[in-house]
C-alpha cells in the first residue's frame, strides 16, 4: 500500500529530527550553528499540525500548513526560504493530483522560483538550490521513465549536488561573510534538502 500524505511528512520531519546534530554541525563550521536545532524545531511543529489536520490528502491545504508553520517556527534564513518553497508549491499543485513526473516536476519548479526570488539565490552560490536544481534536473529529463525511477536518478543528482556545494565558495546566506573559507564543508542547506528529498523517495518506494 503506497505510504499516506500524513505518513511521507511525518518521515520526512523524522528524517531532519534524527539529523539534528549533523546539519548543526555543518552550521557550526560556516554559519550560526543553528540550522540542525531550528530545522527540527520547525519539523516537530509542522508533525503537530498536520496532525491536526482533517484532510491531508488536500495538497493545497497540506502545504500551505508546513509552509506557513516553518515560516512561523525556524528561525534564520531557512524558515522564510522553506517556509516560501510550501506556500509557492500549495499555488501550483492542484488539491488531490495523481502522483505523476509532471506533477512533482511543477509543484518543485515553483517552489524553487519561490525560493530564488526571497533568497535571491541561484545554482552555484552555495545554498539549497545546488540539491534542489538537479532534482528538477532530472524530472524534466524524464520521459519514458517510472516516477520512482526517476526520482531515484534525482536522488543521485542531488546527492552531487551537495557534494559540489563542499567545493565551492558561498555567495548567499551567512556562509558567505566568511567566503572562500567556506570551501571543503556542505552547505547546510542543501544537505537538508537532500535529506527532507530522500526521506520522501523512501517513503514512496
Amino acid at each position: 500500500m503506497p505510504a499516506t500524505e500524513k505518513e511521507i511528512v511525518h518521515a520526512v520531519a523524522n528524517a531532519i529530527i534524527e539529523n539534528k546534530d549533523y546539519l548543526t554541525d555543518l552550521d557550526t563550521k560556516i554559519g550560526d550553528g543553528d540550522h540542525g536545532i531550528n530545522m527540527a524545531r520547525g519539523f516537530e511543529a509542522v508533525v503537530a499540525a498536520v496532525d491536526k489536520m482533517e484532510d491531508t490528502t488536500d495538497l493545497v491545504a497540506l502545504f500551505n500548513t508546513i509552509g506557513h508553520t516553518l515560516l512561523e517556527t525556524v528561525g534564520g534564513a531557512s524558515g522564510p526560504l522553506y517556509g516560501t518553497g510550501f506556500i509557492q508549491a500549495a499555488k501550483a499543485v492542484e488539491p488531490h493530483p495523481p502522483m505523476t513526473v509532471a506533477n512533482v516536476e511543477k509543484v518543485l519548479g515553483a517552489a524553487i522560483e519561490g525560493i530564488k526570488h526571497r533568497g535571491r539565490a541561484d545554482k552555484g552560490d552555495k545554498t539549497m538550490l545546488d540539491v534542489l536544481i538537479p532534482i528538477h534536473e532530472s524530472l524534466q529529463n524524464a520521459e519514458g521513465k517510472s516516477l520512482i525511477e526517476v526520482l531515484m536518478n534525482a536522488s543521485v543528482a542531488a546527492n552531487k549536488g551537495l557534494e559540489h556545494t563542499k567545493k565551492i565558495a558561498a555567495r548567499r546566506g551567512r556562509a558567505s561573510y566568511i567566503g572562500d573559507r567556506s570551501i571543503g564543508t556542505e552547505d547546510p542547506g542543501a544537505a537538508s534538502s537532500l535529506i527532507m528529498f530522500r526521506a520522501f523517495v523512501t517513503a514512496l518506494s
